[in-house]
């Protein structure tokens, strides 16, 4: 398996298909780079060169203790960019990946990058705070980190069989098939990257590195994202950032770049064409 190893010593896992200009992929927690397979095939088909990686501690990258938090990730990402020499590349990112592509912009520079897309994304703060008033309790995320420590694997099927794909709305047709997989990718992570990785994605202000951003940015989120609630993120997110679009997406819920991918993909192609 292609990997690369970081400063530390982590051995970060990525797949790298295709010729053409570069899409790197940043997945969600507690995922891996499988859960872009549908967007990974697209753009591959259609010219491009896809690149994804397994962030650490998650999927086939090592389950080391430390450095679960975004300044590890971002200069994972870095790592990468470099070993591979990527020019003129496109960043996207969903949910925790959202910010791992802000923060490593923001962090590393532009020279690397020609645009970026974050997909129902963390930025720019997920915890209420008295200047995020709109941002959900430090309580929730709590609660997450006691579940992923009680039962990580009762908790993970029933966040994929209820509010990350919206399957728990009414009138919603669940995919088994969409949820084991979901489930799959969470299982090969490592628990303790999971669980510090929650404060990672809920704690972390994203505030100032989306203000030091300049190339484009498309914002995409949906309306009815029951992980990434709506108001607080990527209205916020699009207004921080220089040259930031916001996209909204009416009913759609958190995990929307699989459940609705013919849309998600054909509007990436256009913002990336554009």
């Amino acid at each position: 398996m292609p990997t690369i190893s970081t400063n530390d010593g982590v051995e970060i896992f990525y797949k790298d298909w295709g010729k053409g200009q570069p899409i790197v992929f940043s997945h969600g927690w507690p995922l891996s780079a499988d859960d872009w397979d549908a967007q990974m095939l697209f753009f591959l088909n259609n010219g491009f060169r896809v690149i994804a990686h397994d962030r650490r501690g998650h999927g086939r990258s090592s389950q080391v203790a430390d450095g679960h938090d975004m300044d590890h990730y971002a200069d994972d990402l870095a790592a990468l960019t470099a070993h591979l020499d990527l020019k003129g590349a496109v960043h996207v990112g969903h949910s925790t990946g959202g910010g791992e592509v802000v923060h490593y912009i923001a962090r590393h520079g532009e020279s690397r990058v020609a645009k970026a897309v974050i997909i129902a994304a963390v930025p720019p703060l997920m915890v209420q705070t008295q200047a995020n008033p709109g941002g959900l309790p430090k309580a929730v995320f709590d609660d997450f980190q006691a579940q992923v420590a009680a039962n990580r694997s009762q908790f993970y099927r029933d966040i994929a069989a209820g509010p990350f794909y919206g399957y728990n709305r009414p009138g919603a047709k669940p995919s088994e098939a969409v949820i084991q997989n979901w489930w799959r990718q969470g299982m090969m992570g490592g628990a303790k990257a999971h669980y510090d990785g929650i404060v990672a994605f809920s704690q972390t202000d994203f505030t100032e590195d989306l203000k030091k951003i300049t190339v484009p940015v498309l914002v995409m989120h949906g309306d009815d994202d029951q992980i990434v609630p709506y108001e607080d993120s990527a209205p916020l997110s699009a207004k921080l950032l220089k040259n930031g679009t916001l996209k909204t997406y009416k009913g759609f819920a958190h995990g929307m770049p699989t459940t609705e991918s013919p849309t998600i993909n054909a509007d990436l192609l256009a913002f990336i064409k554009s």
